[in-house]
């Protein structure tokens, strides 16, 4: 069974999250508000997902984790270590900032820059991408030519960088240095709004060109 990705895209914010299954497993990326949906559908599949993998730490991706963590029992929780705290402060995660402060229990893993992850569909490597949040991650996928890259980069855009902990000089270097390293054909799964690929953003974003 080829690797299938399926988006779900959650609660006020239109937060992209996806469900990523072939016939060696499942796992999920990001967790947001109102995850009932992708819950069920996981359910349907018949399958039961090992890990979650955050992209990064703001409220709108991580607002379901504890409905996944109670729907799928022992399922692991992936974090790049620069947000590892985030989880269990509504400062840093932003909840306290939207009026739902949110806290939860720690992530199981840390993400590292460079770490292979051994997933359906993979491997996937991590790429720490940092603007955003100090913690942003991508996660590619040779095998299934796709990157998934949370708030990083969009189709047209780019994450925003006026929050207390982002910084756009490094957000910049980490489409730049990073993700427009990746195959021109890459297709690129973003936190928000419809997919791309590497190929369209490097010529036609208006944002971050190369």
């Amino acid at each position: 069974m080829q690797v299938q990705i399926e988006r779900f895209v959650l609660g006020p914010f239109a937060t992209n999250c996806y469900v990523i299954h072939d016939d060696t497993g499942c796992w999920i990326a990001d967790a947001g508000f109102d995850p009932a949906a992708m819950i069920d559908h996981v359910r349907a599949l018949g399958v039961t997902p090992t890990h979650c993998v955050l992209t990064h730490a703001h409220i709108d991706h991580i607002f379901g984790l504890d409905d996944v963590r109670r729907a799928f029992p022992g399922i692991r929780v992936l974090l790049h270590d620069a947000e590892a705290p985030w989880l269990d402060d509504p400062q840093l995660n932003l909840s306290a900032a939207f009026g739902q402060p949110y806290t939860t229990t720690p992530a199981d893993e840390p993400l590292r820059d460079g770490q292979e992850l051994d997933l359906p569909g993979g491997p996937w490597k991590v790429l720490h991408t940092p603007g955003h949040s100090p913690g942003g991650v991508t996660l590619f996928s040779e095998n299934a030519q796709t990157a998934i890259v949370g708030d990083t980069l969009f189709r047209d855009s780019i994450g925003r960088f006026d929050f207390p902990t982002s910084d756009q000089r490094q957000l910049i270097n980490s489409i730049l240095e990073i993700l427009y390293t990746l195959p021109p054909e890459t297709r690129v799964l973003p936190g928000h709004m419809e997919e791309t690929t590497i190929g369209r953003e490097m010529s036609s974003n208006p944002f971050v060109r190369k």
